[in-house]
């Protein structure tokens, strides 16, 4: 047990005099003690709830004879953080929360953890502090919001940001923008749609280290809360059987992991933070191949953003299992990995048959590929990232005239101002990783784009990164960024771009000796950023490697 560093021998009075000072009996020192690590926070709508959820993990971690401890990580909430300065430090928390973690579960030891995260860059956090301590772990988040209503018709959070556009458009009154307001976030919950935090939930039940429904129970229900006291009655059992981490997080789970994202069409951020976890697990996995899971995982269900679908109807026809049901018709799984709660096998065997319309059979399929898709070329080497499931048909191939940004807000500001026209390629550079830095997340071009009709004849690229909650032809992810040198720094305005994303391709239309001539004019832009941000900028490695930190 590794709480007997606080608990056994004559040495040890100090240590239990402090445990005393909280209130543990000398009963409850003879017990595994069990970490609960629970992201709490008044700021994030995903997570004001956590408390509840907490409480019920506690009451199932005694229930079964163990003691809970908890404490609280920080998380940025991507919805509050868009559109300026914060949004920088979102990606960049990642990192803060695993690390801040590895000190809490190393400076006090305990016998195991429960891990309660619900929206963007905490489950992935969570997931590497998880792998990297290697201590018997699962997770139950707090579940997803339940869809808005405006107008007669169900709403999620981004079409709040193409509403904006609809006003600017003069489509739409102020009015019209307050009903989305008030009506568009009706409870708790992470964003309703098939945006970052869902899908990483979602993929977290699909590596095994959640419960079945854990990515798909809505917030609000008392299902959620018994979810809850069931996980923290499971942890007991894996600390008994000493299952770790390291049993659960293989490159066969990574792999039924990457399946599912393809089938559910989820956020493109998966492909920053599925690599960061499997390096932790000391599992490598590769853009290539994501690219190869995606070429023959058909996508099975198309979920807003790219619908009017939510989380809430995915679950209500049977989550996650459902879709893991349907893909092993075609044996895309490995069912004989380990979850927390028995094998693959076991819980496709218990899940429902997919119903035809929310999870498309395997033969009716949205797409015949997935719902993410790797693109090079040129302008992306190293490779670059589109949700090609929230992509129009007449998007999947174009060709435009670049239009560029060295910043997202420049670029916002000329959407909405009517400077974007049919036929442009929206160049946004200098934000990524270390260009940023923190790769700034952008629904809110996206969605103006959106707002503005243009989402059939505009594209935007980035080597920043996309929400989930973003539709369209929005190809982020480009590597090298600008700041390393990539080609995307010496891109010129009237350029013309080809975007082919049936054959994973993405080219700048310019002479060699032209782009030559401009290296050779043209420094790479730099800023001077201090703080936290300035260490993250100097550490932080390109979006093709999972922007993790070089441990050099």
């Amino acid at each position: 047990m590794r709480s007997e560093l606080l608990t056994k021998g004559v040495e040890r009075a100090p240590h239990r005099a402090l445990l005393k000072s909280l209130g543990l009996t000398d009963g409850e020192m003879k017990k595994p003690f069990i970490a609960v690590v629970c992201a709490a926070s008044d700021y994030v709508p995903g997570h004001t709830h956590l408390h509840e959820i907490s409480r019920a993990v506690k009451d199932g971690i005694r229930n079964a004879g163990g003691v809970p401890f908890e404490f609280f990580t920080i998380g940025v909430c991507d919805g509050l953080a868009m559109n300026h300065m914060g949004m920088r430090y979102s990606l960049a928390s990642r990192e803060l929360i695993a690390d801040s973690i590895e000190v809490m579960l190393t400076a006090h030891p305990t016998d195991a953890a429960v891990f309660i995260p619900n929206c963007d860059k905490i489950v992935p956090g969570m997931l590497m502090a998880a792998a990297r301590l290697n201590i018997p772990s699962a997770f139950v988040s707090g579940g997803p919001m339940n869809a808005g209503t405006v107008g007669g018709k169900r709403v999620g959070y981004s079409e709040i940001y193409e509403a904006i556009g609809k006003f600017k458009n003069g489509e739409i009154g102020e009015s019209d923008v307050k009903d989305f307001e008030d009506n568009a976030c009706p409870t708790c919950g992470s964003c309703a749609g098939m945006y970052t935090a869902n899908s990483m939930n979602c993929l977290t039940e699909a590596l095994g280290m959640a419960l079945p429904f854990g990515g798909t129970l809505p917030a609000v229900t008392s299902a959620r809360r018994r979810l809850a006291k069931e996980t923290g009655e499971l942890i007991m059992k894996l600390y008994e059987n000493n299952v770790k981490p390291s049993d659960i997080i293989t490159k066969e789970n990574m792999f039924n992991a990457l399946t599912v994202d393809m089938a559910i069409g989820a956020s493109s951020n998966t492909v920053l933070h599925l690599p960061a976890v499997a390096r932790e697990a000391g599992v490598v996995l590769t853009l290539d191949d994501i690219d190869e899971i995606s070429r023959r995982v058909p996508q099975l269900c198309r979920l807003n953003p790219a619908s009017d679908i939510f989380i809430e109807d995915l679950n209500a026809v049977g989550g996650i299992g459902a879709v893991m049901r349907e893909l092993s018709k075609s044996d895309l799984l490995d069912l004989n990995a380990p979850t927390i709660s028995g094998t693959q096998y076991e819980r496709v065997k218990a899940a429902r048959h997919a119903d035809g319309a929310v999870i498309r059979h395997i033969k009716n399929p949205v797409r015949d590929d997935g719902g993410i898709a790797v693109l090079r070329g040129n302008l992306a080497e190293d490779g670059a990232v589109v949700k090609q499931g929230a992509v129009l048909p007449e998007m999947m191939r174009f060709t435009g005239t670049a239009k560029v940004f060295d910043s997202e807000q420049d670029a916002v500001d000329a959407i909405l101002n009517d400077e974007i026209t049919a036929g442009d390629v929206v160049v946004i550079r200098y934000e990524g990783p270390k260009g940023g830095p923190g790769m700034p997340e952008m629904l809110a071009p996206t969605a103006a784009i959106a707002g503005k009709g243009l989402d059939g004849s505009v594209a935007l690229l980035t080597d920043g990164r996309f929400s989930g909650a973003s539709r369209g032809a929005a190809i982020g992810h480009i590597s090298p960024e600008a700041a390393v040198g990539g080609l995307i720094a010496y891109v010129d305005g009237g350029d013309k771009i080809s975007v082919d994303i049936p054959n994973r391709k993405v080219e700048l239309l310019v002479d060699d000796a032209v782009i030559a001539e401009r290296k050779k004019e043209r420094a790479v832009k730099t800023k001077k950023t201090a703080g936290y941000l300035g260490r993250y900028s100097k550490a932080v490695t390109g979006a093709s490697t999972g922007a993790i930190l070089n441990d050099d």
